[in-house]
């Protein structure tokens, strides 16, 4: 996303709302868990239920890095 993109969008969306994704496997719900990519899943359901509402998506690389190839 550009600077005008997002400034556009907070404009928009009226808010400067940025989600962190900082996503823990141990504290991912049970039902996430069975899919081929958990921390996927669960994150997709955190963007698909906020994307109206925020502007921004701000994943923690240290998280995924610890899960390798999976995270």
């Amino acid at each position: 996303m550009k600077r005008q993109e997002l400034a556009d969008t907070i404009k928009s969306h009226r808010n400067f709302l940025c989600v962190g994704l900082d996503t823990d496997l141990q504290k991912v719900p049970q039902k996430f868990l069975k899919e081929k990519y958990p921390l996927f899943a669960f994150n997709k359901e955190i963007i698909d239920a906020t994307r109206d509402h925020c502007v921004a998506y701000k994943p923690n690389v240290a998280f995924y890095e610890a899960y390798g190839s999976k995270g």
